[in-house]
Formats: C-alpha cells, sequence, structure tokens
C-alpha cells in the first residue's frame, strides 16, 4: 500500500514501531508491579494474571486515531445522525444506531432498508464507536441510502464465544420486539423497513453474520426479515492452516499472531478454529443444507490471510444450494476500508472503497 503506514507488514512491526512499544511496556512494568502479563497480542491487548485485561492501544501513535471512540450526535453532520440506545437494561447490551439525513427527493413515508453491523476483532478488541467503523458506516448509510444498527458486543477473554453471538442474535430479537411494537425506538419505528433487514459484519463480525443468519431462521421473526447477508472479510478458519494463511504477507490489519492469539483467547477453553462459529462449513457445524440462510453477499480481498477459507466457505454454501454471490477485491488486504490512513494515501484503495460500498449499495436495493 503506497504511502501507508505499514511498518513491515503490520502496524506492531518493524524498527519504527519499536521505540514505542518498549516505551508502552516499561510503563506498563511500572504502573501494574503487582500483575503479570500471562497473553499479549502486540499492540493491541494483555491479558494479567489476575483475569484483568488491558486493551490500551501501544503501538505507533500516528494510527491511534482509529482505535478512538466517537461521541453519538443526533444533529446530522455530513448527512448523518448518530445515538446509542441501551437494548437490554439487564445486561448493559446497547447499539449504535445511524441515521441518513432523508434525501429531497425521497418520500417522507418510504422506509429505509436496515442494516445490522457486527464489528470484528477476533472476539477480543474493538467496539462499535470506534472511529475506523464510524468513518466508513457513515459513507455507507448515505449511499442506499439505509438505517443502521451497530451492536457493542462483548468482548473475551472476560466473555468467550458464544457470548458475541448470544449479543448478536439479541439485537436481532430487539428489532422483533420493536418492530412489533413490544418496545419503542422512535428512529427504528419511523424510518426501517423492517422487511428488509441485512446482517453485515467485518472480519469475525462475518462469522456473526452467518450465525444470526442461521438462528433467525430457525425461529419466527415477523414482521422482521431477513433480506441477505453481507460478511465482509470473514474470519473463516481452520485448524490445519490453509495456503493463503500460511503464504500470503501480512496486512496492517491483520497479523498471523493476531489470529492465532485471538482465537486462542476468544473461543470456548480446549477449542480450535474447528469450532462451528469460526468453520462454519466444517463437520462440527450445523449441515448448511438444513439451514434457512437469505442470500449472501461474501466479500473476499485477494491478500487476505484468510482468502482460502472465505472462499471454501462460498463454495460449500453453494454446495449446499444457497444463494450466494461473491465479490473478489483485487489487491486488497483484510479489512481495509477500515484503514482511513490507507484509504487517504492510496487512491488504489480508496478506489476499492467506492466499488464496496456502491456492490454493497447494488446488493442491497436488488433485495
Amino acid at each position: 500500500m503506497d504511502g501507508t503506514v505499514d511498518f513491515g507488514g503490520g502496524w506492531c512491526k518493524g524498527e519504527l514501531s519499536k521505540p514505542f512499544v518498549n516505551k508502552i511496556q516499561k510503563g506498563y512494568t511500572t504502573m501494574s508491579s503487582n500483575k503479570k502479563v500471562v497473553e499479549e497480542v502486540s499492540c493491541w491487548l494483555r491479558v494479567f494474571d489476575d483475569g484483568s485485561v488491558d486493551r490500551t492501544w501501544t503501538g505507533p501513535p500516528e494510527v491511534e486515531f482509529m482505535f478512538k471512540p466517537v461521541p453519538p450526535h443526533e444533529e446530522f453532520i455530513d448527512g448523518v445522525a448518530t445515538r446509542d440506545v441501551t437494548i437490554d437494561p439487564n445486561s448493559g447490551l446497547a447499539v449504535r444506531i445511524y441515521l441518513p439525513e432523508r434525501k429531497p427527493d425521497i418520500p417522507d413515508e418510504h422506509k429505509l432498508p436496515l442494516i445490522l453491523h457486527f464489528h470484528g476483532g477476533g472476539f477480543c478488541i474493538t467496539r462499535a464507536d470506534w472511529y475506523m467503523y464510524y468513518q466508513f458506516y457513515t459513507r455507507l448509510v448515505r449511499s442506499p441510502p439505509a438505517i443502521c444498527v451497530s451492536v457493542y458486543l462483548r468482548l473475551a477473554p472476560e466473555h468467550r464465544v458464544p457470548a458475541a453471538c448470544d449479543d448478536a442474535h439479541s439485537a436481532f430479537l430487539w428489532l422483533i420486539a420493536v418492530a412489533r411494537r413490544e418496545l419503542s425506538d422512535l428512529w427504528l419505528q419511523s424510518y426501517a423497513d423492517f422487511g428488509r433487514v441485512f446482517p453485515l459484519g467485518d472480519s469475525t463480525g462475518g462469522n456473526l453474520v452467518h450465525e444470526v443468519a442461521a438462528r433467525a431462521g430457525a425461529i419466527d421473526s415477523e414482521p422482521v426479515r431477513l433480506a441477505g447477508g453481507v460478511p465482509i472479510h470473514a474470519g473463516f478458519n481452520r485448524a490445519k492452516p490453509s495456503k493463503s494463511f500460511l503464504e500470503l504477507p501480512e496486512s496492517p490489519m491483520l497479523t498471523r499472531e493476531m489470529v492465532d492469539k485471538f482465537m486462542v483467547l476468544g473461543l470456548p477453553l480446549g477449542s480450535t478454529k474447528n469450532h462451528p462459529v469460526m468453520c462454519p462449513m466444517g463437520p462440527a457445524a450445523p449441515p448448511l443444507v438444513g439451514l434457512k440462510l437469505p442470500p449472501m453477499l461474501v466479500v473476499v480481498a485477494e491478500k487476505d490471510l484468510l482468502h482460502d477459507t472465505e472462499l471454501e466457505y462460498c463454495e460449500t454454501m453453494k454446495g449446499a444450494g444457497k444463494e450466494v454471490v461473491v465479490l473478489l477485491e483485487p489487491g486488497m488486504g483484510h479489512s481495509y476500508y477500515l484503514n482511513k490512513m490507507g484509504i487517504d494515501s492510496d487512491p488504489g484503495m480508496a478506489a476499492s472503497v467506492d466499488h464496496l460500498i456502491a456492490e454493497i449499495t447494488n446488493f442491497i436495493n436488488r433485495h
């Protein structure tokens, strides 16, 4: 990626990042002298022997802005308003809602398709309010246009899988309750078309698209209808490494260390990457042929470490008679569209983001 801050394949590799990492690590020794780090994912996460977790960014400060929260704003900024809603007071489960400003040529009674978004991060990091999501989803909702509900998923290792799966499903059940007027949300009841709901997720959030769709197909969700799903660079994987995982170069958004360690921390104790959530096309998962699933637009980046297993998912889905459209992104790496620095400095990457938004828009408009 020309002009991006890469640091040798990932933001936490290379000589330029070492001073920052060393400086921060020394600080942790001082601040937590009574604690011992028992697991660490470079730059992203440290787990201590008392069970506490520190997710303070310790990589290059130049990129830290992408991992900072953006406060909600109910006034329209650049054509989008946002607000946070607690949907389960008992558990504290919350969502961020993105509402695009109504275009003059769209009648007031016209309802908007609804995107139900699940963030990635290997089940261990990221939040729905981070800037890297905000900068993309504010753009996306202006395009179809659509309203977006992004779920604040619980994180591992404090909350291992299936916690994130349950949160994603709970958000879907909340949509059903709002659509049935059992619960109230003014934005959704005023603007959302509950008959056109599209689960969309990036990285392990893409795994949740499949999980939520499978669970939804087994219940009565009327009047909510899943019209299509969009897993983007999904975290589909296997215990036996694929050729792409072993041979492709690492990217700023994904390294082999991140995949391996996040799976150890995120999946149930004793699990492997053959876990059904990670490998829905594997023998441990429910047979795909028996699942009621909506049409899927599966986005696969050419240089994604998980490229091969993502394509395996697509082929297995097609073999099971499911409707799958594959969008291949030449020259792109994992979750590149969230990398604002890369987008701003690389015209090719920026053009690919434009194409991605256009294809998602076309998919939504067709369904």
